[in-house]
């Protein structure tokens, strides 16, 4: 009896079933990791889906042609500005569908041709007064279909152009070429994507040599004391501070205190550079940290003075860090929208700034613009426009995975070429 019981209790059973139960246990958790990348990667391909989606549209514009009659009795070369160019839209709409007679079918029919169109006619006739007295076929953009509810009358109006191959649909250039418009067939991300660049240029010629600069001093030259740890403990600190924090330090700083003009690519580009500073500095460090001391120890033992050994050989050597660091940091710049908010930069500018002091947006900034609009063909230009800006905000993430330098080790020197 004792030998049966203690073979019913033998101790390898035991183990066994525990390293059944472990082995479950394992692969449920591989099964539940699997099963959260793959949830994962399922809400961002719903993501870019819908975006895509919504937004694809937004790159094609359909364009109808006119027969436009610049009539000299009409126009007055001398003041252009007074001339009623959606006039002569009307009327050679009106010539073309004569059977749109009543006010409603007249209204319905100039719906279908944009606003500015006129704007488009007025511009054709600065650039070459010898239009004057001719009659021009021009394209002109269409009402997006998004953007109004088609009666039967004006399908067949459609239908009659289309018909006479008057009608079509092609790459939608104005998008990329033209600034804001509370037209959303006018309405382009130029203005934006200028702002934007603006924005990022100072503030990448900004932090990009202060914070190396910065990192340099903390990891190499600082003395260890306790005002270099203060100051080395509220460095981290602020790489998590919002970013709203740094809109209102630039709200009441650069514009409040140095009357800096608000809503210009000069006060966005300082603030930014505020923003991006700790993450620079941090990702410097860490790249000075991981270059090995027997590099310094080499430098220093031939002769070279601190100083040489930090520029010509540590600094080298961390670069391609220093360069993610700061390619990390600026794609979080070119994302903020929160503290280009606080210093104004949310105004209407339908002007493409040229220089940093000009009234200026910035791509997120005009995404939230037009988010907030009530048109609904504003979602299709929302959706496009953040394409765009996804499609910057990748590209640099990319760049990150392939630093660009080339070590080349000799039996005297170390050769660090450095590729951009």
């Amino acid at each position: 009896m004792n030998k049966e019981a203690s073979d019913a209790v033998r101790p390898i059973d035991i183990i066994t079933k525990k390293l059944h139960k472990r082995y479950k246990a394992e692969k449920r958790f591989k099964f539940y990791g699997i099963l959260a990348i793959f949830l994962s990667l399922s809400f961002l391909l719903l993501l870019f889906v819908s975006i895509i989606g919504n937004g694809y549209s937004a790159f094609l514009q359909t364009y109808v042609q006119l027969e436009i009659n610049f009539d000299p009795a009409v126009i007055d070369t001398g003041n252009l500005a007074s001339v009623n160019f959606p006039g002569l839209v009307k009327q050679t709409l009106r010539e073309k569908f004569p059977q749109a007679k009543s006010r409603k079918e007249k209204k319905q029919l100039y719906s279908l041709v944009s606003s500015g169109s006129s704007f488009q006619l007025q511009r054709m006739v600065e650039d070459n007064p010898s239009l004057i007295g001719k009659t021009e076929k021009i394209w002109v953009p269409d009402v997006p279909e998004s953007d109004r509810r088609l009666t039967d009358f004006q399908l067949q109006l459609l239908d009659t152009w289309e018909q006479e191959g008057k009608i079509k649909k092609q790459f939608n250039t104005t998008f990329f070429t033209a600034g804001d418009s509370r037209e959303p067939e006018l309405a382009g991300i130029m203005g934006a994507m200028s702002g934007s660049l603006l924005t990022l240029a100072l503030t990448l010629a900004l932090s990009f040599p202060i914070g190396v600069a910065a990192a340099v001093y903390l990891e190499e030259f600082a003395p260890r004391n306790r005002w270099i740890d203060i100051v080395e403990v509220n460095i981290n600190n602020l790489a998590a501070v919002p970013s709203i924090v740094f809109g209102l330090l630039g709200l009441a700083v650069f514009i409040n205190f140095f009357n800096l003009p608000r809503s210009t690519p000069v006060v966005g580009g300082l603030v930014l550079t505020i923003m991006t500073l700790p993450v620079i500095i941090i990702a410097s460090r860490a790249s000075l940290q991981s270059v090995p001391p027997s590099i310094r120890e080499a430098a220093l033992g031939v002769g070279a003075s601190k100083m040489q050994m930090v520029f010509h050989h540590v600094i080298p050597l961390a670069m391609p860090g220093m360069l993610t660091g700061t390619i990390i940091g600026m794609a979080r710049a070119l994302g903020e929208t929160a503290p280009l908010l606080m210093i104004g930069m949310v105004a209407f500018i339908v002007d493409i700034p040229s220089s940093f002091t000009d009234p200026a947006t910035a791509l997120p900034v005009q995404i939230f613009l037009w988010a907030d609009s009530p048109e609904r063909a504003f979602v299709e230009r929302t959706s496009a426009a953040i394409i765009v800006l996804l499609a910057f905000l990748i590209g640099g993430k990319i760049s990150t995975f392939h630093p660009g330098y080339l070590t080349m080790t000799t039996s005297k020197t170390n050769l660090i070429l450095i590729f951009f």
